[in-house]
């Protein structure tokens, strides 16, 4: 028992990977949000656009994206395991294309949604959560979308600090268990109880907000100029993906 209230007392809630690498100081952190935003749609586009007679672009993809982040100072095994994420997402699209006889098309279905994911892993570890919703605000994203967005984000943290507490308090009230069916059980009703809690954990919040004068958007206290430099660099990326693209389209592999 006593073991188990040390490993419990030592669990603690951890920031996500993205609020530290998001937090840094490099000329890329600083750069606008929108200009992120916007450099980030356009790879996405050219990404789903491209097909099999121009599959090589995705090497210069890579090493756009790769470049950005080394400059960005973040952990490049750590961005490319998280990476992988996507896969349980697009594994039954994949395996429907392989048993349909077409593999070029599970390949190029996997390539897409890899480097789409490594995108927006780029974007999120540059840039810090609630700027990426002020640039969202700044390009006239409706306001409703964007709270949505951000309430979802904040409360993941509220679940997950709600789950540590749960799970502390089972470390130091019982060993444990040593069948397989009892645990499962028991994991199916913590994750109900963790919804309810974590339900009415939010209704409190939502109403000390309320309280303390929420309007239903999150005023900025510092609002500054988008520099020309910010633009010159959206302009260079946007050429360079288009210019990758159409590269590998007219010298296909």
């Amino acid at each position: 028992m006593a073991a188990s209230f040390a490993a419990a007392a030592g669990a603690n809630v951890h920031p996500l990977a993205f609020e530290r690498w998001s937090a840094g100081e490099t000329r890329l952190h600083q750069l606008d949000p929108r200009v992120k935003l916007l450099a980030a749609l356009g790879l996405l586009l050219v990404i789903a656009w491209t097909d099999r007679s121009s599959a090589a672009a995705f090497g210069g993809y890579f090493l756009l994206l790769t470049s950005f982040l080394w400059a960005a100072r973040i952990p490049l095994p750590g961005s490319l395991l998280r990476t992988l994420m996507v896969l349980p997402f697009v594994a039954g699209v994949v395996i429907l294309n392989l048993w349909g006889g077409d593999p070029a098309r599970a390949i190029l279905t996997m390539a897409r949604s890899m480097f789409s994911a490594y995108t927006a892993i780029a974007l999120l570890s540059s840039t810090p959560f609630p700027a990426l919703m002020r640039g969202l605000e700044r390009l006239r994203v409706p306001p409703f979308l964007v709270m949505v967005l951000h309430f979802v984000y904040r409360y993941l943290f509220l679940l997950t600090n709600q789950a540590q507490d749960m799970l502390r308090a089972r470390r130091c009230r019982a060993p444990e268990p040593r069948r397989r069916t009892r645990f499962w059980s028991a994991s199916a009703g913590a994750v109900a109880i963790l919804f309810a809690r974590g339900y009415d954990r939010a209704e409190r919040i939502h109403h000390a907000m309320l309280a303390r004068g929420f309007e239903s958007h999150f005023p900025v206290m510092h609002a500054r100029q988008t520099p020309s430099a910010d633009w010159w660099w959206l302009a260079a990326v946007l050429v360079l993906t288009a210019g990758i693209h159409l590269a590998a389209r007219s010298w296909p592999l």
